[in-house]
C-alpha cells in the first residue's frame, strides 16, 4: 500500500534526509587515493549518530554497515571494508542513509577518486543527469513510467545500459515502502503520482551490458562485464508546487559544508 504523506510529515522527514545528505556530503569529501571504504563507513556512521540520528542501513536485512559503497563495476551494496583501498582514477557510489524521529533520509552520489578516465566522468555526468530529469517528472498527475522513461531515454540515447533488476522505491517510516520507482518505462504507464507520495529516485547507469551479478557475500551488485557503473539517489516527495528534494543539507539544524549541492 501506497503510504501518503501530510505536510507536517514531509517537514519532518526534511530533517532526516538533510543529515543523510550531510553524511553523504562529508563521506564524499574524504573520497581519495589510500582511504579505505571502511574509514568512511565509521565517518559516516560517527556523523548520523553525533546528530541524533541512526544509520538506516545499518543492520537492515543483516547488511553490517552503515554506508554502501561500491567502487567501478559495482553497482551498489558494497560491503565497507578496510581491505579495499581507493587508488586514483576509481570511481565509487556511496550510498547513505539516516533515520532521525523515526522517518528515513535516502541518498547516493558516484564521487571521483583523483582523476577518473574521461569515459568515467562522462558516465557519471549523464547519470547525475538522469536523476535530475527523473525528478522532473515527479509532479502530480504523471505516472511512474514517466519517471522511468526519463531516466532510460537520457541514459540510452548516450549509449548506456539501465539496470532491471534493481529500482527506486516508496520511503517513510521504512526505507523500501511502495511503490517501486524503475528506471526504465513507458509514459502514462504505471502508478499515478499524487502529491504527498515519497519516493526515492536513484538511477543505476552502466557504461555496457546493464546485467549483473551479486557476489559470494550476498550483497555488492556487480556488472557482468566488469565496465564501471554509477549511482546518483535522492529522496524526493511529490507536491502541489513541484517536486521537493527532502534529501538536502540545507534543511538541517547543523551546518552543512561549504559548495554546490550535491
Amino acid at each position: 500500500m501506497i503510504k501518503i504523506k501530510s505536510a507536517q510529515e514531509i517537514e519532518q522527514m526534511k530533517v532526516a534526509g538533510a543529515l543523510s545528505k550531510t553524511a553523504l556530503r562529508r563521506v564524499g569529501a574524504m573520497v581519495r587515493p589510500g582511504v579505505s571504504t571502511f574509514e568512511l563507513d565509521q565517518l559516516a556512521e560517527q556523523i548520523i549518530r553525533m546528530h541524533g540520528g541512526t544509520p538506516a542501513f545499518k543492520g537492515y536485512g543483516g547488511f553490517p554497515g552503515s554506508i554502501c559503497a561500491s567502487v567501478n563495476d559495482a553497482v551498489v551494496h558494497g560491503i565497507p571494508n578496510p581491505d579495499v583501498i581507493l587508488r586514483d582514477g576509481d570511481i565509487i557510489s556511496i550510498d547513505t542513509g539516516a533515520v532521525v524521529d523515526g522517518w528515513v533520509g535516502d541518498n547516493a552520489w558516484t564521487f571521483f577518486c583523483g582523476e577518473p578516465s574521461p569515459e568515467a566522468r562522462a558516465l557519471c555526468e549523464v547519470t547525475r543527469d538522469c536523476l535530475k530529469a527523473g525528478i522532473a517528472e515527479a509532479v502530480p498527475g504523471n505516472r511512474i513510467g514517466d519517471i522511468g522513461h526519463a531516466v532510460q531515454e537520457l541514459a540510452e540515447s548516450n549509449g548506456y545500459g539501465v539496470l532491471r533488476d534493481y529500482v527506486g522505491h516508496g520511503v517513510g517510516h521504512v526505507m523500501h515502502e511502495e511503490p517501486n520507482v524503475p528506471n526504465y518505462g513507458k509514459r502514462g504507464r504505471g502508478v499515478k503520482l499524487e502529491a504527498g507520495m515519497v519516493i526515492a529516485i536513484e538511477p543505476m547507469i552502466t557504461m555496457g551490458s546493464p546485467r549483473v551479478t551479486t557476489g559470494s557475500d550476498g550483497w555488492i551488485v556487480s556488472t557482468r562485464d566488469h565496465l564501471p557503473a554509477a549511482h546518483f539517489e535522492n529522496t524526493i516527495a511529490i507536491t502541489l508546487d513541484g517536486p521537493v528534494i527532502l534529501t538536502a543539507d540545507d534543511q538541517g539544524p547543523w551546518c552543512p559544508l561549504e559548495g554546490g549541492a550535491l
